[in-house]
């Protein structure tokens, strides 16, 4: 019988559809990007430097110059950003709307000189040089007042909106805080005001005490299907340890990240036949001070707790997700963990 569920981190309430009760099989085969593994030019390439702008930071080898061949992992500017880093934030109304200058970064955090390999094939030690430039861009970009967000993500396959086959992340830095994550951190707010607990640290508690939806656990990290899934094997990835921000994740713990983040994303590819995803970073915001809101961020770093959100394209939403902002997953979240814990790899 379907179920509905809430979230109780967004109270978004999700239809488990499990009548339609859809298999890793069910969903087909959806691989990676247009024009993965042909010989088109691409401007990621090793050798291709002078085709990007100027790169912000690059894992190099020892001797290698700036915007040369050389490099393990390189950050630039997006050529086509959508926001843009130069001005001043600018607010304005118009009658009954809002508006502001669209001041932001955007950068691309291009992994690999290998045009196809990808996170799941990679070794542990390289994404960690990946999960190291994220921290470094998060670290520097907080420092502008003019950002009040840091957005991470990834998208891997055209059904995930990536344009192009090159490895590769995206940052954004915007002057206000998304909607979504508002709603996670008044959500993690109330709950700290009323219990004195944070509720991600609850959450982890009590998925490692059933463990029906864990997929993954070391020592610093687990990773499991959320009881709300908003889609088939949706999984969240956060650290055991309390850390409202992802830019205070400790180096030595770096390498341990990577391993679950291999980890889970070789399973999904062994058990859905490399999907397209998309993931993102919920990190805490830039704790920018507000007008008139002096405690404004008084407690985000005891109640929010940083985590990734990994988003398999498995599905799409129709004219009742876009009409009700409910979502229906075919797949329930226990059965997607079970799938997902039993594949080998």
């Amino acid at each position: 019988m379907p179920e509905l569920r809430k979230d109780p981190i967004s109270d978004r309430w999700v239809v488990v559809s499990t009548e339609r009760g859809r298999r890793p099989s069910d969903f087909g085969s959806s691989p990676t990007v247009e024009g993965a593994g042909e010989s088109k030019f691409c401007p990621f390439d090793e050798g291709n430097e002078g085709k990007t702008p100027k790169e912000i930071i690059a894992w190099r080898k020892p001797n290698t110059a700036p915007d040369t061949p050389g490099w393990d992992v390189r950050v630039t500017p997006n050529k086509f950003p959508a926001l843009v880093i130069e001005g001043e934030v600018n607010r304005t109304g118009m009658g009954i709307f809002d508006m502001m200058s669209g001041i932001g970064a955007h950068e691309v955090i291009i992994e690999t000189p290998n045009h196809n390999l990808n996170i799941a094939d990679m070794e542990e030690s390289h994404i960690d040089k990946i999960l190291w430039a994220y921290k470094q861009r998060i670290v520097d970009l907080e420092k502008d007042k003019r950002f009040r967000y840091i957005l991470v993500f990834k998208n891997y396959g055209t059904a995930a909106g990536a344009s192009l086959a090159h490895p590769h992340s995206q940052l954004i830095a915007t002057p206000i805080t998304p909607r979504y994550v508002k709603l996670e951190l008044a959500s993690a707010r109330s709950y700290f005001l009323e219990k004195e607990r944070c509720i991600f640290c609850d959450m982890i508690r009590q998925e490692l005490g059933t463990g029906e939806r864990m997929v993954y656990e070391n020592e610093y990290f687990v990773a499991f299907t959320p009881f709300a899934s908003r889609f088939p094997f949706e999984l969240w990835l956060l650290p055991r340890r309390h850390e409202a921000g992802f830019q205070e994740l400790p180096d030595e713990e770096r390498m341990q990240l990577a391993r679950c983040l291999k980890d889970i994303m070789m399973r999904l590819k062994k058990t859905l036949n490399d999907p397209p995803y998309n993931y993102v970073i919920h990190t805490a915001p830039n704790s920018v001070p507000r007008p008139g809101k002096p405690d404004y961020w008084g407690t985000i770093n005891y109640d929010f707790h940083w985590h990734i959100e990994i988003i398999p394209r498995l599905t799409k939403q129709a004219g009742f997700e876009w009409g009700s902002g409910l979502y229906i997953n075919p797949t329930a979240p226990e059965e997607a963990a079970k799938y997902l814990r039993e594949v080998k790899i």
